[in-house]
């Protein structure tokens, strides 16, 4: 018998940044890893595309914050960002759009200090106790608390972690803990956008996770010139650079078992033996490759789990500029609550809807052509409900007339060059995702840690699973963390 510690032959099932990472990890432990990736380039739900016009479009991510964790997963290869493209400090970081008024972020920190005094008295020395309490959740919670493969309980009986178990607020809601340090709703909003990443309200979201606040106020809030599919490209050389093997154009059809064990696995009507599985695909699409029998969970199982939104994506190029739109801007004249409503407990089409910009050739020249502008919308929906083209064309419209009010431009719609529409079909044919969703599960507390979908089938020990919907959760630094976990579980898998 061979010990966990001789080279395997594994495969990965999607180029994800959880297929990824994972690949780059595995390979490096001196096993032969092969990635197989149902698309013509890497990077799942963070592709990119380009138009014969010049366009260059990012296909989802567009937020890069926690910069230190995708800086350490490139230290662990002898290596570093720099050394792959160039990232670049915003400032604003972003700007929210209120009824009647803005307000802008700006990119340093003692700034945002002097902007939250500015608005509420006293507001500056509470935003200090604020990141402060969130900078020791972001230390802890990052490198320790997320980091684990969640298989027990009792893998969180450490020492530091019992020790930190009230300061990181695991049972305090968000919002709560907010309005503990924060009377202006202005205030309280900001410090709750970057929880919606985590595909919930605030009121369901734990108290630890303003840890996200502190990964991006404070840290920052980058951009990779080029886009974010340059930390794709830069992730897929490092593997490569490890003997990862990529195969795009490959969609896995089937996981055949024998005898307890993945025995091999079917591509495009072709069979390849394997010693270990890593699936960065979507668990229950990857689930439904084995029989019944051998599942984790069943379809019920499914139902009745919280899933982070799915969403309505236009990628557009505009002819000429817009002068007063910034590289990040989140429109929320509208109540959030409402909105969220909309997508966990009505599901329907929001009536009125928050929503999200981007506009990165306001900092990269290189996405749209001389004198136009490269804008990416994004409006939160819930997972599962119908998206024909006229709905779609019909909350573009609502967005294009609030980008308009916002910055005093006239007839965008006139200007547009380039249209493209993305929504919940779409992320279900091209990404198998369960009821189209787009970031995975939600972050709730009975959907933390051990409670998530685990990362080993219990029927099956050398099948394991990776990204969004296992730990540590929805997000770019947590998938590059899940691969890295994964690829520790598989260096440890005694073969015959």
């Amino acid at each position: 018998m061979n010990t966990g510690n001789l080279r395997k032959r594994i495969a990965v099932i999607g180029s994800g940044f959880s297929g990824l990472s994972a690949a780059a990890y595995a390979a490096k432990s001196g096993n032969e890893v092969h990635v197989f990736e149902k698309h013509n380039q890497p990077g799942g739900r963070a592709r990119q595309f380009k138009t014969d016009k010049g366009y260059v479009f990012d296909m989802g991510p567009s937020w890069y914050w926690m910069p230190d964790i995708i800086e350490r997963f490139f230290n662990d290869f002898d290596c570093k960002v720099s050394d792959f493209f160039t990232l670049v400090s915003l400032d604003p970081q972003f700007e929210m759009v209120f009824s009647g008024e803005k307000v802008s972020v700006p990119g340093d920190n003692d700034a945002i200090r002097d902007l939250f005094e500015a608005t509420e008295s006293g507001a500056g020395n509470q935003y200090d106790r604020f990141m402060e309490s969130a900078r020791f959740k972001y230390e802890i919670g990052m490198k320790e608390f997320v980091t684990k493969p969640c298989y027990s309980w009792r893998e969180f009986a450490s020492l530091k972690i019992a020790n930190s178990a009230l300061k990181l607020d695991l049972l305090s809601n968000f919002r709560k803990y907010v309005s503990g340090y924060f009377s202006d709703e202005k205030l309280k909003s900001l410090m709750e956008f970057p929880v919606i990443f985590l595909g919930a309200s605030p009121q369901q979201i734990p108290a630890l996770y303003s840890l996200m606040n502190y990964g991006g106020y404070v840290l920052g809030t980058k951009y990779p010139m080029g886009g974010f599919y340059q930390l794709v490209l830069a992730m897929k050389e490092v593997g490569e650079k490890q003997g990862v093997t990529f195969h795009f154009n490959h969609e896995v059809q089937k996981i055949n078992t024998e005898k307890g064990k993945v025995s091999s696995i079917l591509v495009d009507g072709k069979t390849y033996e394997f010693d270990a599985v890593i699936a960065s695909s979507d668990y229950h699409h990857t689930e439904r490759l084995l029989p019944k029998s051998l599942r984790n969970y069943k379809d019920e199982y499914w139902k009745t789990r919280t899933f982070a939104p799915s969403c309505l994506i236009y990628y557009l190029g505009i002819r000429g500029r817009i002068p007063h739109l910034k590289h990040h801007t989140l429109f929320f004249e509208n109540e959030l609550d409402n909105h969220i409503d909309c997508i966990y407990k009505n599901k329907k089409w929001p009536k009125k809807p928050l929503f999200y910009t981007c506009c990165p050739s306001k900092t990269d020249p290189d996405v749209a052509p001389e004198g136009c502008e490269n804008l990416f919308l994004l409006l939160p929906l819930a997972p599962g409900i119908h998206d024909e083209e006229p709905v779609r064309e019909k909350y573009l419209m609502e967005m294009l007339e609030r980008i308009e009010k916002h910055t005093g431009e006239t007839d965008l719609i006139s200007r547009i060059e380039y249209k493209r529409s993305y929504c919940v079909s779409d992320f279900i044919s091209d990404y198998n995702a369960y009821e189209g969703n787009a970031y995975g599960l939600s972050n709730t507390l009975s959907q933390t840690a051990v409670l998530k979908p685990k990362i080993r089938n219990r029927k099956i020990g050398n099948l394991f699973y990776t990204g969004q919907l296992t730990v540590p959760g929805p997000g770019v630094p947590p998938s590059v963390i899940s691969g890295k976990i994964v690829a520790a579980e598989v260096s440890k898998l005694k073969i015959k």
